[in-house]
């Protein structure tokens, strides 16, 4: 082997020796003392700069507490709130390093009031962040200025669920269903709110050129005041590709009289449709009717009928009819008596 373990051994003990040689030159030595003055030198520095004044941020947390059962939260109250401060670097080093700061607590009985809505003034916020700072330390601003919510003493009602947003299908494809669940949710909100809420919206949904069945899960939208339970809802986009078929179907008359007869040539048409993979084997002829109207014959000049389909499956589109003219005859019956 090219490297034994005893070859291994001797490079080893080799670089050692280099390494102990050289931490014991004069010339490390020297670099060790001018590293020393060096941190030294940084030290003081650092002193006398941070002594200077200078401006941060920092983030204090918000909490809510003592909130009765019965009570709902309708608008969100932020998790935390930004305050911008001046002081000594020292003293700011100290909050950044060391210095943890307390949540802010609202307290709900302390604001429980008749109007449903809650807003703690910017004078009371600075003095509740002020009694957590140090005495030199100067507070420039808050964000957000003042600290609100609204709520509700368990008003609610339940109101359907619609999708908004847009939502289309590929080429050659159609939306055979959306399914949202759940199709309702309990609304809480003050009562002038709630007494104009019919429907919860969904956030805006963008699903283009959808070729396969899509599920997602979705917020509902956000109005100020108001709390849906549950706040959010599943939708189910089912998608099926058009296919074409064409089935035969009779000619028939309606509302003739009972001695008079309709007779078309030929007496069936051929009937062609698009309609999804899902539904195509089971869509019939006799899911279709095509009837031409007594008074209408009568009423016309002309020596053939415009065929018009007057019912038809909903799940079929784009219907054409070959042949959508035919000849007609109104025959009359005789009834001979004896």
């Amino acid at each position: 082997m090219l490297f034994g373990k005893k070859n291994i051994k001797d490079i080893f003990n080799e670089t050692f020796e280099k390494i102990r040689n050289f931490l014991l030159t004069e010339k490390f030595r020297e670099f060790l003392i001018f590293s020393f003055f060096v941190a030294i030198s940084f030290g003081f520095w650092m002193l006398q700069t941070l002594d200077g004044l200078f401006q941060t941020e920092f983030s204090i947390p918000l909490r809510l507490k003592s909130v009765p059962k019965d009570v709902i939260i309708t608008s969100e109250l932020q998790d935390e709130i930004k305050v911008k401060v001046e002081d000594r670097g020292t003293v700011l080093l100290n909050y950044m390093l060391g210095r943890s700061f307390l949540p802010i607590s609202i307290d709900f009985d302390d604001y429980d009031n008749s109007s449903s809505k809650v807003l703690l003034p910017q004078e009371e916020l600075r003095k509740r962040i002020a009694s957590q700072l140090n005495p030199t330390t100067k507070l420039l601003s808050v964000y957000p200025d003042s600290i609100g919510f609204v709520y509700s003493r368990g008003i609610y009602k339940k109101v359907p669920v619609s999708v908004s947003g847009k939502i289309t299908p590929a080429m050659q494809y159609y939306i055979s269903n959306i399914n949202v669940t759940p199709d309702s949710v309990i609304v809480y909100a003050p009562s002038e709110i709630l007494s104009n809420m019919q429907t919860a919206y969904t956030m805006p949904v963008e699903c283009e050129n959808l070729s396969e069945n899509t599920s997602l899960r979705t917020s509902l939208r956000k109005i100020d005041g108001v709390k849906y339970e549950p706040q959010y809802c599943n939708i189910d986009i089912s998608v099926d590709i058009y296919s074409e078929k064409t089935v035969e179907v009779p000619i028939i008359g309606l509302d003739f009289p009972p001695n008079k007869t309709l007779r078309t040539f030929p007496s069936k048409v051929n009937l062609t449709f698009k309609v999804g993979l899902s539904d195509y084997s089971s869509i019939t002829s006799s899911d279709f009717t095509i009837g031409v109207n007594y008074k209408d014959l009568i009423n016309s000049d002309k020596d053939q009928i415009d065929l018009v389909v007057t019912s038809s499956n909903p799940a079929v589109s784009n219907i054409r009819l070959n042949p959508s003219k035919v000849d007609y005859l109104i025959e009359e019956t005789i009834n001979f008596i004896r």
